[in-house]
């Protein structure tokens, strides 16, 4: 059996162009530790009259490009598999905010309550050897009817801050869904099902990691 250090020292390297813990964590449920994290700095404002599902997929692969130019002034990034995600909430063609600010949030919750709205992410990968493969995962969600004190309650826990729609799904808000169609760990940050498929599509050996376990 591989232990860890041999694994690293033939495996090709992945570099995850995010620092969300969440998504770290969902790729090391699969067995995935990346490499590197390059956060990619983007505008993430929608264009004009552009649809949620766009949005998604325009943003994920604009965070993988703008990653893969920091890897490739990396020398101990040289050939990776660089991989991408952004995720985002909305209600008919109304695409919601990150909530940064109370306010923003507190709107988000009133408009989201007693309703279904979707969820999509974006993926995107590129390959060492120059390939470009994406998946856009949407998952349709819909929330209880929400009380006031529900809702200052979730506000009070500052649960929702730097959450696409609001809300942040592996945390208290759990307990607002009564139904969910589709992938719950898109709605954390990344789709595992299509992430698994895009990288083991390319030939990235993902079982690796599995093989460690004791």
């Amino acid at each position: 059996m591989l232990n860890r250090t041999s694994e690293k020292s033939w495996r090709p390297r992945l570099v995850l162009a995010s620092a969300s813990p969440r998504r770290v964590a969902l790729l090391q449920q699969i067995g995935i530790d990346p490499d590197a994290l390059l956060p990619a700095d983007i505008d993430e404002t929608p264009k004009k009259n552009e649809l949620p599902r766009s949005l998604a997929t325009r943003l994920a692969d604009e965070k993988a490009f703008a990653a893969q130019k920091i890897a490739g002034q990396r020398e101990d990034l040289q050939g990776c598999f660089l991989l991408a995600a952004d995720t985002l909430v909305s209600v008919g063609r109304r695409i919601l905010p990150k909530a940064e600010l109370v306010e923003e949030a507190a709107a988000c919750l009133r408009l989201l309550s007693g309703r279904a709205h979707r969820v999509y992410t974006g993926v995107t990968l590129l390959t060492p050897k120059g390939a470009v493969r994406r998946r856009l995962v949407e998952t349709r969600v819909r929330f209880k009817r929400l009380s006031n004190e529900e809702i200052e309650a979730y506000l009070a826990s500052g649960d929702w801050r730097g959450k696409a729609g609001g809300y942040a799904i592996q945390g208290f808000a759990a307990s607002f869904v009564v139904r969910l169609i589709g992938s719950h760990s898109s709605v954390v940050g990344l789709p595992l099902a299509e992430t698994y498929q895009l990288l083991s599509g390319e030939g990235y050996p993902v079982h690796l990691g599995w093989l460690n376990k004791v």
